[in-house]
């Protein structure tokens, strides 16, 4: 029955799937009390409370535009996907690095559409994005599909993943990751996140560390209208140094800055703060690192 719903929210035309994606994600933000909870507190603590009053209702739609997105990233073809990317800022950043002849690793938190960065990467160099299985088993077949095409490879979050990433970059190839997801126990660290501490995966700063790898934070923002996205890239503003908690708290506050560009489309309903299964709970204070 998924597959199904999939494959009929696919047919359907970017700009249709949006407008029902407003509808549902007011219809999720009605029936879930947690969810409606959570989204206004995660953005009255990152913004305040008089830009969160903005925002919030524009963040609930796009956060229905997103979840039906997926269906149409996934199963429509690669090409009419990045025809979607109607505009490109930063390019050069990639350029650049492709001349200093290092591996790559994109940087993009849960903002706009995430989905479509590394698919658009993807038609001009291979990229080995990580990923984590779907809740829902029977969608993972056609999640893995759409997301391993033509120059796009996964790699599970797993010790064996993380071992296909680091020979990506070492092959001079681009790697991909969201790494504002809470991870599991002992993978991670707790570390400050629009000034809450918030359990952080370690992962990306540890990637950032490989000799010679360029580090390019990317995000695609979803223009009205059905019209498509424009991507933006930049390198971050600080330089990524010291250890690797360090590099993580840096990839947090480089987050913020990305984020505080379009509030409205960033996946505020998430559990970013929760505490991982079987973890340390959170600390009552968490001062960044020293920065190098």
């Amino acid at each position: 029955m998924a597959s199904l719903i999939f494959s009929f929210l696919a047919g359907l035309p970017l700009g249709t799937l949006q407008k029902l994606g407003v509808f549902a994600g007011w219809l999720t933000y009605a029936l879930s009390p947690s969810y409606r909870r959570r989204l206004r507190a995660n953005l009255e603590h990152a913004l305040g409370k008089a830009d969160a009053d903005r925002v919030w209702r524009r963040a609930v739609g796009e956060t229905g535009k997103q979840a039906l997105e997926l269906p149409w990233m996934l199963l429509r073809p690669q090409a009419e996907l990045v025809a979607k990317v109607v505009r490109v800022s930063g390019w050069e950043h990639v350029e650049a690095a492709e001349a200093r002849s290092g591996g790559i690793l994109f940087i993009t938190p849960h903002l706009g559409c995430f989905e479509i960065t590394a698919q658009y990467f993807s038609t001009h160099r291979p990229i080995t994005v990580l990923y984590r299985a779907p809740k829902k088993a029977v969608l993972q077949p056609v999640i893995n599909a759409g997301r391993s095409r033509g120059n796009m490879h996964l790699a599970p979050a797993d010790v064996g993943g993380v071992r296909r990433l680091i020979k990506a970059l070492r092959a001079r190839e681009a790697v991909g990751m969201l790494p504002d997801q809470v991870p599991g126990a002992g993978e991670g660290a707790w570390l400050p996140f629009f000034g809450r501490p918030a359990y952080t995966m370690t992962l990306a700063a540890r990637m950032s560390e490989v000799a010679g790898v360029s580090t390019i934070f990317a995000w695609a923002e979803r223009l009205p209208g059905g019209e498509g996205f424009h991507l933006h890239l930049r390198p971050p503003l600080t330089p990524l140094e010291g250890d690797t908690e360090t590099r993580a708290a840096a990839i947090n506050r480089e987050m913020e800055a990305q984020i505080r560009e379009n509030p409205a489309q960033y996946l505020w309903g998430y559990n970013r703060y929760k505490r991982p299964k079987d973890g340390a709970p959170a600390p009552t204070s968490t001062p960044a690192p020293n920065q190098p």
